[in-house]
């Protein structure tokens, strides 16, 4: 008999690709999705949907209960929100209620792997010459990464499940939405920047998350671990666009804008947001992660425990990605 999984957040970028590698792995995976959820890509993989409710503690420990889990996998979160207040409650406090479902069922799961962000952690000068690690200082930017870190504060105040917090850096890949919109711009010929000032930055394809995640899953031990997860390299502020025009054999013009006027059409986007229902993709808040000046981060905890060896390199991961993106008609 199939040992089973639960992951949430399925039907998202992440989540897809975990319901691929856990089924690849040999797991029964029942996927947690909302009513409202877009299944187009999820159907073809064909897993259990389960609908749980995050609001409510004790209906997700019934559902836990009936479906007698041996491995959780939390994926879900919210990345783009009004305010704070709605971070902390999907980000944190429904992680809160997962975990605690999952302590609180008969036959508790082998292991519960959260998947936080290295924005939990926030930035470093780009000076500073020692990457992120698990132990640096929390001092996140935003109040994404806020959210995150209080779910890994939450978390920490568990005994008695075994816990596994995944904190990716920028990750990238088929269906991926965000970086996409800079691709999007790459294609039409234009390489924007805000400001001139130099940063260190850090990325991960899909494909290796997932193959850390699964490593972290199946560790067999009590102990709980958190693990940061890049491609294990360090690029320049440009080398995204450089290598994305040297895979599409494209060419874009280079236009750095002003950090001033950034800031005010942040604002009034920001603004303008609090007249309708969707969320901007630039605030006053993503603009100061985007120009922050260094997410380099070491991966030597995971090489050590997981036996993680990165297998895609930023010009690898793009080429897949590209292919993906025009195969399936979104460039």
């Amino acid at each position: 008999m199939k040992e089973r999984v639960f992951i949430t957040g399925a039907s998202g970028f992440i989540g897809y690709h975990l319901v691929e590698a856990a089924q690849k792995a040999g797991l029964e995976v029942h996927a947690a999705v909302r009513a409202s959820s877009d299944l187009t890509y999820l159907k073809a993989l064909n897993p259990v949907l389960v609908y749980p409710d995050f609001r409510s503690a004790e209906l997700l420990k019934d559902l836990l209960e009936a479906g007698q889990y041996q491995y959780i996998i939390h994926a879900a979160g919210a990345t783009r929100a009004k305010d704070e207040k709605t971070y902390q409650e999907i980000n944190a406090d429904y992680t809160l209620r997962l975990a605690q479902a999952a302590q609180r069922v008969s036959v508790p799961p082998k292991r519960f792997v959260f998947m936080s962000s290295l924005a939990a952690l926030g930035p470093l000068p780009y000076t500073e010459q020692q990457p992120i690690t698990e132990t640096t200082r929390p001092q996140p930017l935003t109040s994404y990464g806020k959210s995150k870190l209080a779910a890994e504060q939450y978390l920490a105040g568990l005994p008695g499940l075994p816990i596994t917090i995944i904190r990716p850096t920028a990750v990238y890949g088929p269906r991926e939405k965000d970086l996409f919109i800079l691709f999007k711009t790459l294609s039409k010929g234009f390489d924007l920047y805000i400001g001139r000032n130099p940063q260190r930055l850090s990325f991960v394809y899909v494909k290796d998350l997932v193959d850390a995640t699964m490593a972290a899953l199946l560790q067999n031990h009590a102990e709980n671990r958190v693990y940061n997860i890049s491609d294990g390299e360090a690029y320049s502020r440009y080398a995204l666009s450089d290598l994305f025009q040297t895979v599409s054999n494209t060419r874009a013009y280079r236009l750095h804008l002003p950090t001033s006027l950034m800031k005010l059409v942040a604002g009034v986007l920001e603004v303008g947001s609090l007249f309708s229902k969707s969320t901007p993709v630039l605030n006053p808040e993503k603009l100061r992660e985007l120009m922050a000046p260094n997410w380099i981060c070491s991966i030597e905890a995971a090489r050590r425990d997981l036996n993680y060896q990165p297998q895609y390199g930023l010009q690898r991961g793009l080429d897949e990605t590209l292919r993906w993106y025009r195969t399936n008609q979104w460039l």
